[in-house]
């Protein structure tokens, strides 16, 4: 801005009238006639307080929010038969820092209470998984390979062998148990209802967040079908707060299942090998791999050492 030469010729004349006030002040409070006054300092007249922590968050199990998670595993428990695709997306670490995200896409049909099947297909190697009620297999197509062994008689049990004998691990496990809401709840320390949305999948969903079990979750359900839709979830354990993210889709309940829906010929005759930990070393600076299958929620688990007041 360009001032007028009225306005600047003000200016100074201000600037001098308050230099000899200034000077005038000065004068006075250095004569000898004038006890020098005791001020103190600023910092000394007014003491500022540390700002205050936030206060801690009141970990509660809203009825609400119990409500819809309850709804929701009676539902998925209640069908003989559930079929369903599950997109997975998930960061990690690039060499700069920022988060990369990589995905996989599951193609899953499930009978209650022995057979299972999962397809997939993403930016890692595909996979097939078979469980028949007897025999489990698991077949890699691109090298013609195949795992099989002798099964437990229910699918909880042999999704607990197989994470035990060789990490294999569904993002929708928890969710295809026998009772996902009781597997849940006695490692549930925070729960509640975050509002509606329209936006998903062309529904009203319910959107409901809670911890416990190491994560910290955020699923939408569908308001009126009560099936969920999306899961956003974190480790509360992991620093860098990376997320994992799940996309559930064409959902059929208690439709018509063929029994060969649950096993392969092609995979059957595969070469064979044995059921191993892909990582039985780990390599340096990893995490080690848990001796227990991951508590049942709707997303892997870990330790939590995280302050309560940190859940919300």
């Amino acid at each position: 801005m360009i001032r007028s030469d009225k306005t600047c010729s003000l200016a100074l004349i201000v600037l001098a009238v308050l230099f000899a006030a200034a000077a005038t002040l000065a004068a006075q409070d250095t004569s000898p006639s004038v006890a020098p006054k005791q001020t103190a300092s600023p910092a000394a007249k007014k003491k500022t307080s540390p700002p205050k922590a936030p206060a801690p968050v009141a970990l509660e199990l809203e009825p609400k929010a119990v409500e819809i998670l309850k709804a929701t595993s009676n539902k998925l428990a209640s069908a003989h038969t559930l079929t369903f695709t599950a997109v997975e997306t998930f960061e990690s670490l690039s060499r700069q820092g920022a988060p990369l995200v990589y995905g996989n896409k599951y193609d899953a049909v499930l009978q209650r209470p022995n057979k299972l099947r999962v397809i997939l297909e993403g930016d890692g190697p595909a996979s097939e998984f078979y469980y028949d009620g007897k025999v489990v297999m698991a077949y890699a197509p691109a090298e013609n390979l195949v795992a099989v062994a002798d099964a437990p008689d229910t699918i909880d049990k042999t999704l607990e062998a197989v994470f035990h004998s060789a990490a294999i691990y569904f993002p929708f496990t928890d969710l295809i148990v026998t009772d996902p809401y009781g597997d849940m709840a006695s490692g549930l320390k925070h729960a509640y209802y975050v509002g509606q949305s329209q936006v998903v999948a062309g529904i009203t969903t319910d959107i409901v967040a809670f911890a416990g079990n190491g994560i910290f979750a955020e699923m939408w359900v569908g308001a009126d079908d009560k099936l969920p839709r999306i899961i956003h979830a974190i480790y509360l354990d992991d620093p860098d707060h990376l997320r994992h993210n799940l996309i559930l889709s064409d959902w059929k309940l208690d439709a018509s299942v063929s029994d060969d829906f649950f096993t392969s010929s092609k995979a059957s005759s595969a070469k064979h090998m044995q059921f191993a930990h892909p990582n039985p070393q780990p390599a340096p600076g990893a995490r080690p791999t848990p001796k227990t299958p991951p508590a049942r929620t709707p997303a892997p688990t870990k330790t939590n050492p995280t302050q309560p007041q940190q859940l919300r």
